[in-house]
C-alpha cells in the first residue's frame, strides 16, 4: 500500500516541556552514536502530542536524532502504527477485515463506519472527531469481529452494539474495553467447560480491560501530565509526588489508595420481579453489565432502567456493598447511562 504525507501540513512542530524531558531521556537509553535507535518512540510520542504524524514532526525528531530527514520518512511511511493523515479528535477507528473478522461480520462494521464516520477510510467525519481505516489482523481471532479504538480492542461487536460504542464515545464517555458481548476473555460464549472454580468472585473485567478503565486510558492521548501508571494490584509508583504535582495528576493521585469518604448507604427502591405489563429491561446495555451481574441486579429487585437512574450515592453505596467488585457503579457511570436508556 502507497502512504503519502498528508498534503495540509502544519508550519512546524515542537515537543511539549513534558514531552521533549522524556523524549530527551530516551534517547538516553542507547549508547553515543546510536541515538537514531530511539526513533520509533519518538515519533510515536509526537503523534500522541498530535493525535498524527505530521511532516514538521518527522523533520523535527530527525533533528533531535541527528538523521536525514529520509530515513525518518522511510520509518514513519513503512509502519502503519504511525497515522500521516489528520485523524478524529475523540479517535481513530480500526477495523480488523482479516479472515476471522470477515467471516463474522467485518463488512457491516465497516459499513457502520460508513455510515456514522465517513464514506471513505482516512477521511474526518463532519464533525472531525472519529477518523477510520481497515486493517489487517489484529490479534483477537476468537473474539471475531472486532475494532482497535485508540488504544484498545473491543472484540465480538454487532453492528448495534458498534454504532453505540461510536455513540457513547462522540457523547464523552468511554465504553469499557474487551468483549461486548459478556465474555471474560475469549472463553466459550456458553461459560467455562474447565477450571470453573476460578470463575466464581473474580473480576469480571480481564486484567487487559481493567487496567485500561482504572487509569482512563483507551483513547486519551499523552499530554505530560501524566503519573505513572497502576501496577496491577492497583497501586501507583511514584503517588506521593502525584499529589504534590499539575493539577491533572493531582487528580490521578486518588489511585494511590486513599480512603474514600465514608457515604452512608439507603436502600434503593426494589422490585419483587418487573412492573406489571413489562418485560425486564435489558440492562446488559449497560456498559460494564454482563449476563451474570444483570442476574443479580434482577435478584437485588432491579429490572428497570429508571430504577438505577434514581440512584444518588446513598443508594449507589448500599448496591456497591453488594457487589463483588466495588466501585463499578461510579466507574462505567452506570446512573448516566440508565438516565439515558429510560428516556429512549
Amino acid at each position: 500500500m502507497l502512504r503519502r504525507l498528508s498534503q495540509d501540513q502544519p508550519d512546524s512542530f515542537a515537543f511539549t516541556p513534558a514531552n521533549l524531558e522524556w523524549a530527551r531521556a530516551q534517547i538516553t537509553k542507547y549508547p553515543e552514536g546510536r541515538q537514531a535507535s530511539a526513533i520509533i518512540p519518538l515519533l510515536w510520542r509526537a503523534q500522541e502530542q498530535e493525535g498524527w504524524l505530521t511532516r514538521p514532526a518527522i523533520e523535527y525528531v530527525a533533528e533531535m536524532l541527528g538523521m536525514e530527514y529520509i530515513r525518518a520518512l522511510e520509518v514513519a511511511t513503512f509502519y502503519f502504527m504511525f497515522q500521516l493523515q489528520p485523524v478524529g479528535s475523540i479517535a481513530h477507528v480500526q477495523v480488523c477485515g482479516t479472515l476471522s473478522c470477515m467471516i463474522c461480520g467485518a463488512e457491516d462494521l465497516i459499513a457502520v463506519c460508513r455510515d456514522k464516520i465517513a464514506a471513505e477510510p482516512h477521511a474526518l467525519s463532519p464533525d472531525g472527531k472519529f477518523s477510520w481505516e481497515e486493517v489487517e489482523c489484529l490479534g483477537a481471532c476468537s473474539n471475531a469481529p472486532m475494532v482497535q479504538i485508540g488504544k484498545d480492542y473491543y472484540e465480538d461487536l454487532t453492528t448495534e452494539k458498534f454504532a453505540w460504542l461510536l455513540d457513547e464515545l462522540a457523547a464523552g464517555r468511554v465504553p469499557t474495553p474487551g468483549p461486548q458481548n459478556g465474555r471474560y476473555v475469549s472463553e466459550p460464549e456458553g461459560g467455562l467447560t474447565s477450571l470453573a472454580e476460578y470463575e466464581a468472585g473474580r473480576d469480571p473485567l480481564n486484567a487487559s480491560a481493567r487496567l485500561a478503565t482504572d487509569i482512563g486510558d483507551t483513547v486519551k492521548r499523552i499530554d505530560g501530565t501524566e503519573v505513572p501508571l497502576l501496577t496491577p494490584w492497583g497501586k501507583q509508583s511514584g503517588c506521593a509526588e502525584a499529589a504534590e504535582a499539575a493539577p491533572v495528576a493531582a487528580e490521578k493521585a486518588e489511585h494511590c489508595g486513599s480512603p474514600a469518604a465514608e457515604v452512608a448507604e439507603a436502600e434503593p427502591e426494589r422490585l419483587s420481579a418487573p412492573r406489571a405489563g413489562r418485560a425486564a429491561d435489558d440492562l446488559k446495555k449497560i456498559t460494564g453489565v454482563g449476563p451474570k451481574l444483570e442476574a443479580l441486579l434482577n435478584e437485588m429487585g432491579f429490572y428497570h432502567y429508571d430504577q438505577i437512574a434514581a440512584w444518588g450515592p446513598a443508594e449507589i453505596a448500599w448496591v456497591d456493598a453488594r457487589l463483588t467488585f466495588k466501585g463499578r457503579i461510579e466507574r462505567d457511570d452506570w446512573v448516566a447511562q440508565a438516565t439515558e436508556l429510560a428516556g429512549n
